[in-house]
């Protein structure tokens, strides 16, 4: 595994009513069947919001409009290191479609499981996002 770490762009679809679009990672990738956000690794020399925009577009036929940087997260897997770039988006056209054979599911309070561990640590703090209150009091 290289010591760089692999720059990923991952989007958070949030819906008017703070639902989040979670997708499952198809068989034959590393950790299938888990949840997580959606997106994919940034190209050499390409812009992460492009990366997030083409991503989006390959995995579920989608045009992101327009998405706000929200964090970054680094992560060591077993088979990568990787530099999650999340971005959250209430702005797109098109409805998601599964081109990639991957299910996918509307979550209001995330409830599928198991999460990509990376996910896990953050969902506190997207509820402050999506619901408008301190990560603190939360469950």
């Amino acid at each position: 595994m290289s010591a760089t770490p692999i720059d990923v762009a991952v989007c958070i679809m949030m819906k008017a009513n703070g639902d989040v679009l979670l997708a499952q990672r198809p068989a034959g990738k590393p950790y299938a069947g888990y949840w997580e956000f959606p997106g994919g690794k940034v190209e050499a020399g390409e812009d992460i919001f492009c990366a997030l925009q083409r991503e989006m577009r390959e995995e579920l036929g989608v045009e992101i409009l327009t998405a706000t940087p929200w964090c970054g997260v680094e992560h060591v897997y077993p088979h990568a290191h990787v530099r999650l770039h999340f971005y959250i988006s209430r702005d797109w056209q098109g409805e998601p479609q599964s081109l990639e054979n991957q299910a996918f599911a509307w979550q209001g309070e995330v409830a599928v499981e198991p999460l990509l561990p990376a996910t896990v640590p953050l969902l506190g703090d997207l509820d402050g996002v999506r619901f408008g209150f301190a990560s603190e009091f939360s469950d």
